[in-house]
């Protein structure tokens, strides 16, 4: 799809973007907090693809491993011009999608759910940038380590003890809040 894009087949790129936007968008919002500065690093992705796709080589990894690096790269830039690390002020919660109850039955339930899905949020948003990118690949989008080395320019031992380090401060962040239950 990638050749055939580059080649000018407008079909393939509409493909390749249903195919490969979500994943590119959850990453960038789960990194920022901020639904805005994921839609644009989106946008900004599939622009540097249909401009300068011809620099992956698949020989280096998997082309959803290409997307979310540059997705990353685009990230950190722009966090890095705002001086912006996580946005938890009044509005990260417009920015990101509140969890709604789920249940008619059990309301309070619900709202536990709810406010411990908000906690984790807070907390991997302010991780240090290094941890909680190893923290929403590995284990909000499932990536395998192999891949986020290849995505982080680094070892899987790296990805491993930044993960490792990452689920410890996580542990931190979270433990008052589980302490005051």
């Amino acid at each position: 799809l990638l050749r055939l894009m580059l080649a000018g087949d407008e079909e393939a790129l509409a493909l390749l973007y249903r195919r490969r936007q979500a994943a590119v968008y959850r990453f960038a919002l789960q990194m920022s907090g901020s639904k805005t500065i994921a839609e644009d690093v989106t946008q900004e992705v599939f622009l540097f693809l249909m401009r300068d796709g011809h620099v992956f080589d698949p020989a280096r990894g998997a082309l959803s491993a290409f997307l979310l690096g540059v997705a990353r790269n685009h990230v950190l830039r722009r966090l890095r011009v705002e001086k912006l690390l996580a946005p938890l002020g009044d509005d990260a919660d417009e920015d990101v999608p509140s969890v709604h109850a789920t249940s008619d039955i059990c309301p309070l339930e619900d709202l536990a759910r709810a406010e411990t899905i908000e906690s984790v949020r807070k907390a991997v948003l302010s991780l240090p940038p290094k941890y909680r990118e190893v923290v929403v690949l590995c284990e909000l989008q499932d990536v395998s380590y192999v891949e986020t080395a290849e995505i982080l320019g680094c070892a899987i031992g790296t990805v491993r003890s930044r993960l490792h380090r990452a689920r410890a401060l996580l542990l931190e962040k979270l433990r008052p809040a589980a302490e005051v239950e």
